[in-house]
């Protein structure tokens, strides 16, 4: 059964650093709140997916996902890619793809 409390996860990702995303917070209730809060002060997009978040918190602080989890996370990541080339578009900032092609710029 699912724990009813508020559960947050955050993952980082720098593909200079590592091959894959790893966790920087998780927690629930309380945890989680300040999670969130410190998100949405830092300006980072928040993605809702209950789901994930409960296989996120089996993980250990600063362990890298697991290949089972890449595909979830990495529709998160391009959730995040969208919404920064929306920034971009809206900012008058040229995109890191050719819209036209979808190549490189």
């Amino acid at each position: 059964m699912r724990d009813k409390r508020q559960s947050a996860a955050a993952l980082e990702y720098s593909p200079s650093k590592a091959q894959s995303p790893r966790v920087t917070a998780q927690g629930r209730g309380e945890m989680a709140q300040r999670i969130i809060q410190e998100a949405k002060r830092a300006g980072v997009p928040i993605r809702e997916d209950p789901t994930l978040v409960d296989l996120l918190l089996q993980l250990d602080l600063d362990q890298a996902i697991p290949p089972e989890l890449y595909q979830a996370v990495a529709e998160i990541l391009f959730f995040i890619y969208r919404l920064n080339e929306q920034w971009k578009r809206e900012h008058g900032i040229r995109p890191a793809v050719s819209p036209s092609t979808g190549n490189p710029r």
